[in-house]
């Protein structure tokens, strides 16, 4: 395909996913709360899940100039927020605001947290240091899954127990500090479950399909809006089995483990972002 065809069919897939969350954003009520059955555990980390009571009428709050989930538990209502990898140690804050627009700063702490490391050898040099083709692909596809993760649906009902993906082994930890063929890299923004290639992948909970595609690290990816700012990723797929637009439930197949994209063997790579902030998807795994 021609640089030229390459970008128009980007244009277009992009437009796509603008014209969904559009009507994604339309659809949503003022902003509220959500009433939820389990809150993740609080774990004041980079990587992890902050869980700060609020005074109970906040209808929107903003860290990191990033939309925050509000959640309601018990009477009580929650700003569930993820940290940031890269966020230091110490005193962090956010805002809310109630219905009058009145606002609201309150905060919390974070500690360090030390992540092992991961050497990994890729065969194919291309997906370690990419040409200048590979690079203009690179960045059309970060653009679009960009525009995916600010997906905000208020008529989905986010939920913080989901189940396994896919049934697996844990290949590769949420955090590690990544080295492919000796050269650094980000750190590992997700949790790898190995398995066969062709294994079931399913929903771990409800959600609406955003975006769905082949991208030159993720191979075939599919993009996961389960409402409030709670969107999950899935990567390196063998087949994709849902379309964008489509509503899942919980269970339901949405594709095949493969391995398409920068891998080392079959496996999903399965990421949970909260206020567009990658967390470690082990929070929300049913106990």
């Amino acid at each position: 395909m021609s640089k030229h065809a390459f970008l128009l069919s980007r244009i277009r897939h992009c437009a796509k996913i603008t014209l969904l969350l559009y009507m994604t954003v339309s659809a949503s009520i003022a902003s509220a709360d959500a009433t939820v059955t389990r809150l993740p555990p609080s774990l004041l980390v980079p990587g992890g899940v902050a869980v700060v009571p609020t005074a109970g009428n906040a209808v929107e709050a903003q860290y990191r100039g990033e939309r925050v989930l509000l959640a309601r538990f018990e009477g009580q209502q929650y700003a569930v927020i993820g940290i940031p990898l890269s966020a230091k140690p110490g005193p962090q804050t956010f805002t809310i605001s109630d219905d009058t627009g009145k606002r609201e700063t309150l905060g919390f702490s974070i500690a360090d947290k030390a992540y092992t490391e991961q050497r990994l050898t890729i065969k194919n040099q291309r997906q370690v240091n990419p040409n200048q083709e590979d690079m203009v692909r690179i960045q059309a596809e970060s653009a679009e899954m960009k525009q995916a993760f600010q997906s905000w649906n208020e008529e989905l009902t986010p939920t913080f127990s989901m189940l396994p993906p896919v049934d697996g082994i844990r290949s590769s930890s949420f955090g590690h500090k990544r080295f492919f063929n000796g050269e650094p890299r980000a750190p590992h923004s997700g949790m790898d479950i190995a398995a066969d290639e062709g294994t079931p992948i399913v929903a771990p909970a409800a959600g609406r399909i955003v975006a769905t595609g082949n991208y030159f690290f993720n191979g075939n990816t599919i993009i996961l809006d389960h409402g409030h700012g709670l969107i999950s990723l899935y990567c390196h797929m063998n087949t994709i089995d849902v379309e964008v637009g489509r509503h899942v439930i919980a269970g339901e197949q949405i594709g095949r483990v493969g391995q398409t994209g920068r891998v080392t063997g079959p496996h999903l790579h399965w990421s949970v972002n909260l206020n567009n902030t990658r967390i470690d998807p082990a929070f929300f795994l049913s106990q």
